[in-house]
């Protein structure tokens, strides 16, 4: 369906402005008034990484007035295989002050607003309320499921994107018009069921097929033209190269924008509710749990213990720990690998981060080997703390 236009018009153009947007001012449906209304937009990006960074660019090359950036982490030599907008100078700099660079560099006719933090309960409220249309760049599902409730109790309209290896989805979630983010995902995935990109890696120009379809999203609401995703999703597959619009409808039961939603502030503790490893895992690393220097320790003392690595072929090909065997979560899980591993000696699980490795534990402690510990921080605290020749990932 077609909205109006989220924005009023500016009340003018300058002369070098008209020259730079020419291509937009000759389209019929965008044209001088199109864009004064981006001129006069106020647009916030939640993340400067991969989905944020072509949202970024785009959005400042189409002449968004002002955009706002909200983001707390560096940029890391990991991150320059999507997240163009930063650059091999940059690493080490904080996200937010490279992304803001990279839109003043576009263009300097937008005012750039750097939130250099994390966004949360404390902050949503004041950073959202200064802007028309929130971005969502981000990757893990408390912070979507923040984004949504707050912009639905302040009724902004959303624009949401998410990525995974060669997948895409986009979506435009506007209680006021359609669904929220809670009407197509009332609850998140049991923990350590999907994977994050860091775990399961992402095509790199992926990055670029979703957040493309956000800015034009973004464009659309803004300006009042054609008609945006509210109440469908946009499925990418990149492998096949196909489409899918998938037709969402309201949840009459949803707890924020159903038809007896009495919802008027955020709800609960959101780490909590998409907490990343299960309320086993964290029982399990109880009294469970090394370091990365006692591992090595372990290792220099000859101590008898069987080191198992529970990720995928794919990241231990690219970096292992020394003495390491490969037994993937999904197999200690599923109950397959059970039978190889030994009742005579000691279980000493590991992985990237200590999140799967965490899972697995709980795994075996169920099966019987209670003396199974796992490496807090995996592979990265030992990369970090013993061996920084390794590479990280």
């Amino acid at each position: 369906m077609s909205l109006p236009p989220l924005v009023e018009p500016a009340e003018s153009l300058s002369v070098d402005e008209i020259r730079r947007y020419s291509r937009h001012l000759i389209i019929p449906d965008v044209g001088v008034e199109g864009q004064k209304r981006l001129k006069n937009a106020k647009v916030l990006c939640v993340g400067a990484g991969g989905l944020g960074s072509p949202a970024l660019m785009y959005l400042a090359a189409a002449g968004v007035g002002t955009l706002g950036i909200v983001e707390f982490d560096t940029v890391d030599e990991s991150n320059l295989q999507r997240q163009i907008i930063h650059g091999q100078s940059d690493i080490g700099r904080p996200k937010a002050e490279s992304a803001a660079n990279s839109v003043r560099e576009i263009n300097p006719y937008v005012n750039v607003v750097i939130h250099d933090t994390a966004i949360d309960r404390d902050n949503v409220f004041e950073i959202f309320g200064q802007y028309d249309l929130i971005v969502d760049g981000t990757d893990n599902f408390a912070t979507r499921y923040l984004v949504n409730d707050a912009a639905v109790l302040l009724g902004k309209p959303y624009v949401w994107g998410s990525i995974y290896r060669f997948d895409g989805q986009a979506s435009v979630f506007w209680a006021e018009h359609g669904p929220c983010y809670r009407c197509l995902y009332p609850e998140p995935p049991p923990p350590g069921m999907v994977p994050s990109c860091a775990e399961g890696g992402v095509l790199g120009v992926l990055c670029a097929s979703i957040g493309s379809i956000q800015v034009t999203e973004a464009i659309k609401l803004l300006t009042g033209i054609g008609e945006p995703l509210v109440g469908s999703l946009m499925v990418y597959d990149a492998l096949e190269m196909t489409y899918r619009k998938i037709k969402v409808r309201k949840d009459p039961s949803c707890v924020l924008c159903g038809e007896n939603a009495t919802v008027t502030e955020l709800l609960g503790d959101y780490e909590a509710f998409c907490g990343a490893v299960s309320v086993e895992a964290q029982e399990a690393v109880i009294d469970a749990t090394i370091t990365a220097r006692e591992l090595k320790e372990w290792q220099d003392a000859d101590k008898d213990f069987l080191l198992v690595d529970v990720r995928e072929p794919a990241e231990y090909e690219i970096v292992r720990i020394p003495g390491s065997v490969l037994i993937p979560k999904g197999d200690i899980l599923s109950g397959e690998a059970l039978a190889k591993l030994p009742q005579d000696k000691q279980i000493v699980l590991h992985c990237k981060s200590g999140v799967r490795s965490a899972e697995a534990l709980a795994a075996l402690k169920a099966a019987g080997f209670k003396d199974a510990v796992h490496v807090q921080g995996g592979v990265l605290a030992w990369v970090k703390t013993v061996d920084p020749s390794l590479p990280s990932y």
